[in-house]
């Protein structure tokens, strides 16, 4: 059998891995093609060395209560490369007002949990606490597709959103709550107001039930976010070093992808073809959409509708004691009504060990995004180290800077994302015809958005 995998990042190594995988376990003999239209695979993840600072050029960790990540470190035998956060200093601040604010110990994501923290903490205001508080006595909601902002809005109030929900949400997705569809991105707060009416309630009773989780850890030996001692790019080496030498195919861009016969026919940008027997569709959405655009147009449609936005990352590396701030958290978010180009940025060397030199600190920001997606432009990453920095007082120019500028990414789950098959037209009879004949052997992967988490459960759930 011969099946080709289109898109050389994470999603397409992943899957190409479990490919083989599965071939092997049920002994079918698998001829293995990946193409990539660029010089490298990887995609966003890519790892460098720079003057001693360790610097990611995309996703610098994962989740690890997602399962499906460290599984497959697992069965990679690179689970003992994993490094954690140092927890001594899992804090995160809020950049307002002029001021950088923690957030109050115990607050998950959304809502509090501890009493005390919250009551003292300067980040809202008392009108603001009192109408958070509301949470305990108002009604379940009955959208089952609400949206993020919708929701913090109807249940904690406009605080929650405007200074926590909004810019932790711009940290993770770079999406304006308002259009992000809460089911997609953070279907756990929508059970726990099902489950139990009240969310502050709800997440106070689970915090009494598992502490660990409360503290933001998934497990006894490892953190919220675990990442490797090397950087991300040790799992696109370990991927990569699983698959056939001949496998992996490198500037040979895809541009359509066609039924030929009873197999497929993939056309590239030189004007070559490939033929396959099976095909897996594991580059981003919209290049995807370009692909299937004549062999299935209402995809292709579903496909092109799911929006990105732009955004860049820049990382700087100051000599520690020129840093007044005593970087004592995992970084700062900023929230949209502050009105800076900045979306956040993470203390990576206390993150994370190994990151920079004895003595010095880098500091990692995020610009753009979909609230302003023209800070996320070259001009103004080259003119990052002039924003304020972690404190009011500016630590001066950094002694090393990188960038690295990403266009329309990461994918950002809007309302209806999680129903989008659903909305396609009723199977036309070609439709049907293409399906008797092996249209499921198509596998598009990119629906469920999200980070480095999601392609990785896709290539485990999807055979």
């Amino acid at each position: 059998m011969k099946l080709a995998v289109v898109g050389g990042g994470v999603a397409g190594l992943a899957a190409a891995h479990r490919a083989l995988e599965i071939a092997r376990e049920r002994g079918v003999s698998l001829e293995l093609a990946l193409f990539e239209g660029g010089d490298r695979i990887g995609g966003t993840i890519q790892t460098e060395r720079h003057e001693g600072f360790l610097v990611e050029g995309g996703p610098d960790s994962f989740l690890s209560e997602k399962p499906w990540a460290l599984a497959l470190c697992h069965r990679l035998g690179i689970e003992d490369r994993l490094i954690r956060t140092d927890d001594r200093f899992r804090r995160t601040y809020v950049a307002f007002g002029g001021r950088l604010h923690p957030l109050p110990d115990g607050f998950q994501l959304l809502a509090p949990t501890r009493l005390g923290p919250f009551v003292r903490s300067e980040l809202f205001s008392w009108a603001g606490k009192l109408r958070m508080a509301m949470d305990l006595v108002l009604p379940r909601g009955g959208d089952p597709d609400e949206s993020l902002g919708g929701f913090v809005s109807r249940r904690l109030g406009k605080e929650a959103l405007e200074r926590v929900a909004q810019p932790l949400v711009a940290g993770i997705y770079t999406a304006d709550p308002d259009v992000l569809s809460l089911a997609a991105t953070m279907p756990r707060f929508l059970e726990v107001e099902r489950k139990e009416r009240s969310l502050i309630l709800g997440l106070w009773r689970a915090s009494r039930r598992a502490p660990a989780a409360a503290q933001g850890v998934s497990g006894a030996r490892w953190s919220l976010f675990v990442t490797f001692a090397e950087g991300m790019e040790e799992l696109i080496r370990a991927l990569a070093s699983r698959l056939p030498s001949d496998a992996v195919h490198l500037k040979e861009r895809v541009t359509s992808v066609t039924r030929e016969g009873e197999g497929w026919r993939l056309g590239m940008a030189d004007g070559s073809a490939a033929a396959a027997d099976a095909v897996i569709v594991a580059t981003e959405a919209y290049q995807a959409g370009r692909m299937l655009r004549y062999t299935d147009p209402a995809l292709s449609h579903l496909l092109d509708d799911i929006p990105y936005a732009s955004s860049a990352t820049v990382t700087l590396g100051w000599r520690r004691a020129d840093i007044p701030h005593p970087l004592d958290g995992f970084g700062f978010v900023v929230p949209q009504i502050e009105g800076r180009p900045l979306i956040a940025c993470t203390f990576s060397s206390v993150k994370y060990a190994g990151r920079a030199p004895d003595g010095f600190a880098l500091l990692r920001v995020f610009l753009g995004g979909a609230l302003n997606e023209r800070a996320g432009g070259p001009r103004r990453a080259r003119r990052a180290p002039a924003y304020p920095g972690p404190t009011a007082h500016q630590p001066g120019e950094p002694l090393s800077q990188g960038h690295a500028a990403i266009s329309r990414g990461p994918s950002r789950p809007h309302r209806g994302h999680r129903g989008m098959p659903a909305r396609s037209p009723p199977p036309c009879p070609r439709r049907r015809r293409l399906s008797r004949r092996g249209h499921r052997r198509l596998r598009p992967v990119g629906r469920r958005g999200g980070r480095a988490r999601a392609p990785v459960h896709v290539e485990r759930t999807r055979r």
